[in-house]
C-alpha cells in the first residue's frame, strides 16, 4: 500500500510522501485487483494534502493514519448506507446491466430516463428487459455500443486488456498522468482564513453528478470546506448516491439553461475558491465557462475537471460511468467466466473522488505558497490504468464486518447510518458539520463562515 501512496504523492507534488501509517492488509476486498491498496493510497493522499494545509496554518497535523478496512468501507459507502434501518433504493434502472450479444458482452447504463430512452430508440424495443436482451442477442456487441452511444445513451462492450491498450482511446489514456495539475493563470498568493481546520473558510462550488465528483466534495467538506452543490431541478437524481455523497454540503438548484441562471453561476464562481465539475469535456465551455473565462472571472481559482475517458483521444467527450469504463478497459473481462466480472466496489469512482480532493488541496497549497490559478484534471479511465499498473493480489474472497466503522446521524431523509469519514488527522480530525440536505433545499448563495472555522475575517481570497 505504501508503494501505491508513494506513486500518487510523486504525481501530485514531485516528492516522496510525508510519514503516514497504513495498516491492515489487502484481503478486505475480494478479487485480483489491488483495490484495497488503491483505496488506502487515495484516502492517505487526500489526508496528507489536508495535513500540508494545516502546516501552512502553523498547526502540527500529527501523523496521518489510514486503515485498509476503513478505506475499503469508504469505497463501498453507498452500499453500506441505511436510512431508518433500510438500504437506499437500488441505483440501477430496470433494463440496466450486462447483456450477451452475438459475439460478446455489452453493458447498458440506463439509470437515467434519457439513457433508457436512448437504448430503446437505438434497439427499436420497449423498456422491457426481455425485449432488450433479445435485441442485443441478435447483434454484434460493437454494433449495440455504437447505436446506443450515437443515440445519446451510455453503453460499453466488454474488451480485453490487450484490446483496450491497442484501442486509440486506450493509447490516449496511457499517455496521460493519473493527475494533471497545471497553472492556468496568474494571481497573487492566497491568504487563508484563520481556522483550525485545513479548509476552514474555503468555498467549494460543486457542479457534479453521480459519484466521483460528489465524493470529492464530500471529502473536502469533511476537512472544513464550505461546499455548495449546484444542480438543476429538472434533472433526475439517483437517491441513494445523493444521500450518501451529500454529507456536509449545502444543495441548491440553478437553471444553467437560462441567462439568469448563468448570471447567478458567475456570481458564485467570482466568490469561490474551488470549482469541481464533471460536465462532459467542452459542455461547461459552451455555457461560457471555459478554462480561460474561469481564470479571468476568478483569479486564484482552483478548477478540478473530471471526465470518464480522459481529456484527449477520440472518446474524450463520450459519456461514461465507472461500470462502463471497467467494461471498456479490460477490468471486467480479466476474470469473466459466464458473465463480466466487475470490481467489488465502484473503485474507479471512489478513487477518482478522493484523488480529486487531494489534487484540489495540493493546488490550494500552491495558491498560498506560489499564487496562480490552477486546474486539476482526472478521469475514471486514468484511475483504471493506475489500478492496472498496481498489479494483482491473491483473489481469495473474504467476509469483512464494517459495523464498527458506521455511525448514526439525523438527516433530512430520516435517521441515517453512514460510514465514518476515513483517514486519521490528529491535528484536525475530519468530520462533517451536518448530514445530507434535500436536493435544492438551500439558497444559491455563499453562506457566511461559521464560528466553527475560527475565522477572524474575510481575506483577499473572498472579494466582495
Amino acid at each position: 500500500m505504501q508503494d501505491a501512496l508513494a506513486g500518487v504523492w510523486r504525481t501530485l507534488t514531485g516528492d516522496s510522501p510525508p510519514e503516514a501509517t497504513l495498516t491492515g492488509d489487502e484481503s478486505v476486498l475480494p478479487g485480483p485487483f489491488r483495490v484495497p491498496a488503491a483505496a488506502a493510497a487515495s484516502v492517505a493522499a487526500a489526508t496528507l494534502a489536508a495535513a500540508e494545509l494545516l502546516r501552512v496554518r502553523g498547526i502540527e497535523p500529527g501523523t496521518v493514519a489510514v486503515d485498509a478496512r476503513h478505506a475499503a468501507a469508504a469505497f463501498g459507502s453507498e452500499r453500506l448506507l441505511r436510512v431508518d434501518g433500510r438500504p437506499g433504493p437500488s441505483p440501477w434502472g430496470s433494463i440496466a446491466g450486462d447483456f450477451r450479444a452475438a459475439d460478446g458482452w455489452v453493458k447498458l447504463h440506463c439509470n437515467y430516463p434519457r439513457h433508457e430512452a436512448a437504448v430503446c430508440w437505438a434497439l427499436g424495443v420497449p423498456a422491457v428487459r426481455e425485449a432488450v436482451a433479445k435485441a442485443v442477442a441478435g447483434k454484434r456487441a460493437a454494433e449495440v455500443e455504437s447505436a446506443v452511444v450515437s443515440a445519446g445513451g451510455a453503453a460499453a462492450l466488454m474488451r480485453s486488456r490487450a484490446e483496450w491498450l491497442a484501442h486509440p482511446q486506450g493509447r490516449a489514456v496511457a499517455d496521460l498522468p493519473l493527475v494533471a495539475l497545471d497553472r492556468i493563470g496568474d494571481a497573487p498568493q492566497r491568504t487563508l482564513f484563520d481556522s483550525e481546520r485545513p479548509l476552514g473558510g474555503v468555498r467549494v462550488l460543486e457542479l457534479t453528478h453521480v459519484l466521483a465528483g460528489p465524493v470529492a466534495g464530500r471529502v473536502l467538506a469533511a476537512h472544513g470546506a464550505n461546499v455548495l452543490h449546484v444542480g438543476a431541478a429538472h434533472l433526475p437524481r439517483i437517491p441513494v448516491l445523493t444521500m450518501d455523497t451529500g454529507q456536509g454540503k449545502r444543495s441548491a438548484f440553478v437553471a444553467l439553461d437560462t441567462e439568469g441562471g448563468r448570471a447567478k453561476l458567475r456570481k458564485l464562481i467570482a466568490r469561490a475558491d474551488v470549482l469541481v465539475q464533471s460536465f462532459r469535456p467542452g459542455a461547461l465551455a459552451r455555457l461560457g465557462f471555459g478554462t480561460q473565462e474561469l481564470a479571468q472571472l476568478r483569479p486564484g481559482l482552483v478548477v478540478a475537471d473530471l471526465s470518464a475517458y480522459g481529456w484527449t483521444g477520440p472518446w474524450a467527450r463520450r459519456r461514461g460511468f465507472d461500470s462502463l469504463v471497467q467494461m471498456s478497459s479490460g477490468i471486467a473481462e480479466e476474470n469473466a467466466a459466464d458473465a463480466p466480472a466487475p470490481l467489488p466496489v465502484q473503485a474507479l469512482d471512489h478513487a477518482t473522488g478522493w484523488l480529486t480532493a487531494a489534487a484540489v488541496m495540493t493546488a490550494l497549497h500552491r495558491t498560498v505558497t506560489e499564487g496562480g490559478t490552477w486546474r486539476a484534471r482526472l478521469s475514471l479511465a486514468g484511475t483504471g490504468a493506475w489500478l492496472d499498473r498496481l498489479g494483482r493480489k491473491p483473489g481469495t474472497p473474504s467476509e469483512v464486518d464494517f459495523a464498527d466503522l458506521l455511525e448514526d446521524v439525523d438527516s433530512d431523509f430520516g435517521r441515517m447510518t453512514r460510514v465514518r469519514m476515513a483517514g486519521e488527522l490528529p491535528g484536525a480530525p475530519p468530520q462533517w458539520e451536518h448530514a445530507t440536505h434535500q436536493p435544492g433545499s438551500d439558497p444559491a448563495v455563499w453562506s457566511p463562515v461559521s464560528a466553527g472555522t475560527g475565522a477572524a475575517g474575510v481575506s483577499a481570497a473572498h472579494p466582495g
